[in-house]
């Protein structure tokens, strides 16, 4: 039964490529909903994660992280945030501390702040993150700083990896939170359905397991995702997925000699895959080349951007 303190609304929470968005709202669900890699750009959709308690509701939206587009497809990840921002009750601003006199990026913040955050005229929680790496002067001294250039909200630091600070986080996002009546289930993590989140899971582990271009040229398609333990529970899900590459060079990385790289691919996927859903699954994966598919607005809409 709801208590009538009870409080609702979205968070959207934004900043630069490996930031911690994504690390970020694992920890608040202490759940791996978004996916994470130590290469940027990682995060290419919107990620929606629900948090839950008796108190409040606050439905978090993960987004690409905001850089220089050099291509469509960038373009494409930063129209996401723009219109993610829209939906927002309350913006969570996420910058790391750096080394320097500020103690922060300042250039991309004041970007942030004025370019991104300024026109959609939301409440903004400056959220500072990585506070393990700086002594407790240095945060104080910091978050100073970012209130005094930029009049946030509110401002406080966290590690999203050691999930520091995160209590604090949510009561400050409650006061923003406008509806008293919680907008999903308690069951559920995220509105995105199972077919989603196995795709974005193979993306992970082609950040994880290949290097150089690969993994940015790389999109993951699901052609089939048949449940047929619902018929026959000796049967497993059959799930059938298009990994489309740009060049057959990267065809070939991907499959690797013999099929070997793609076979580990496969494996280390499925196991992931098993986890998620809690059951058995035959995933197969084919490799299908689409020549400069980042670059052609066609086949961008039709992978979901």
């Amino acid at each position: 039964m709801l208590t009538p303190s009870f409080s609702c609304g979205f968070a959207v929470i934004v900043g630069a490529p490996n930031a911690g968005k994504s690390t970020l709202l694992n920890k608040l669900l202490r759940c791996k909903l978004s996916i994470v890699t130590p290469k940027p750009q990682t995060t290419r959709k919107k990620i929606t994660g629900i948090y839950h308690d008796e108190r409040r509701q606050i439905v978090f939206l993960d987004t690409p992280g905001i850089m220089q587009p050099r291509q469509k497809l960038h373009e494409s990840m930063l129209a996401i945030t723009r219109q993610t921002l829209q939906e927002a009750d309350v913006v969570i601003a996420l910058i790391p501390y750096t080394k320097g006199p500020s103690g922060f990026d300042a250039e991309f913040s004041r970007e942030l702040f004025e370019s991104w955050l300024k026109p959609v005229s939301k409440p903004v929680i400056a959220v500072l993150n990585k506070e393990d790496l700086v002594s407790p002067e240095e945060r104080k001294k910091t978050e100073g700083e970012i209130m005094k250039r930029f009049s946030p909200a509110g401002v406080l630091s966290v590690s999203a990896l050691n999930g520091t600070g995160l209590e604090k986080l949510v009561h400050t996002i409650t006061p923003f939170l406008p509806m008293t009546e919680a907008l999903y289930s308690e069951e559920m993590l995220s509105t995105a359905p199972e077919r989603f989140f196995v795709s974005e899971i193979i993306r992970e582990k082609i950040f994880l397991l290949y290097g150089k271009e690969v993994p940015y040229a790389t999109e993951v398609v699901i052609d089939e995702f048949r449940e047929q333990h619902e018929t026959d529970p000796s049967k497993k899900d059959l799930i059938r997925c298009s990994i489309i590459v740009e060049r057959d060079t990267q065809k070939q990385i991907l499959i690797g000699n013999r099929g070997s790289a793609l076979k580990k691919l496969g494996q280390a996927a499925r196991s992931d895959i098993e986890e998620l859903l809690g059951r058995p699954v035959f995933l197969e994966l084919f490799i299908k080349v689409r020549p400069d598919w980042r670059k052609k607005q066609s086949f961008l809409k039709s992978y979901g951007y």
